[in-house]
């Protein structure tokens, strides 16, 4: 992601503009006139889900917090500003959509939803390339490298348990719907208690 004030600000109003139509739909069903082109997991769910969804997604940034302790990374943080919260926030929705509501096979059997959710996940560690990959700061890409240091290898390993929770939110039995409103709860707070730690270990360098 970027830094800049302008970009960030349009990536946050677009995630409200899309969980905006999301809501259209989950009200829409609620009314009795369900969209048949309706964004995925437009469904109510109990407030259980949503509990138990943003504890999974906090304890989870602690084992990660607790593990770049343990490896001596916790001092190679990227630092950001306060208003890169608002990305932050905004990618929690945009990525739920995208990969919890699109990018999973179901009606195929157990077996499938369960290699789907797996695979999937791995390609959402993998998107987030800051994390194992160095480019240049020319812009060049001719000497892209690829990296999997302790740091990276820890980071893209939380990536995908992260991933595999979200999606367990989705599809466990206490979400009998399917809804995708405890997955934005628990990738929202996910990258909501990340800042914080970010705040806490003076990575957080201005407000923009």
């Amino acid at each position: 992601m970027t830094d800049s004030p302008l970009i960030v600000i349009v990536l946050f109003a677009g995630a409200l503009y899309l969980f905006k139509l999301w809501r259209d739909d989950l009200l829409a069903r609620q009314a009795g006139r369900p969209n048949p082109k309706a964004l995925p997991g437009a469904t109510s769910a109990p407030p259980v889900a949503l509990a138990i969804g943003v504890a999974g997604a906090v304890l989870l940034v602690l084992v990660e917090t607790g593990g770049e302790m343990v490896l001596g990374v916790s001092g190679e943080q990227t630092d950001i500003t306060a208003l890169f919260l608002l990305a932050m926030l905004g990618a929690g929705i945009i990525e739920e959509i995208l990969f919890r509501g699109y990018l999973v096979v179901t009606g195929k059997g157990a077996r499938i939803l369960i290699a789907s959710i797996i695979g999937f996940s791995l390609l959402f560690a993998l998107l987030h390339y800051q994390y194992y990959t160095e480019i240049p700061e020319d812009g060049s890409w001719t000497d892209f490298s690829f990296v999997l240091d302790p740091k990276a290898g820890w980071s893209l390993l939380l990536l995908f348990l992260n991933s595999l929770w979200f999606y367990t939110v989705r599809f466990f039995k206490w979400n009998p719907a399917h809804s995708l409103l405890p997955c934005f709860a628990a990738h929202v707070s996910s990258n909501f208690a990340v800042f914080v730690v970010k705040a806490i270990q003076g990575h957080v360098t201005g407000l923009y």
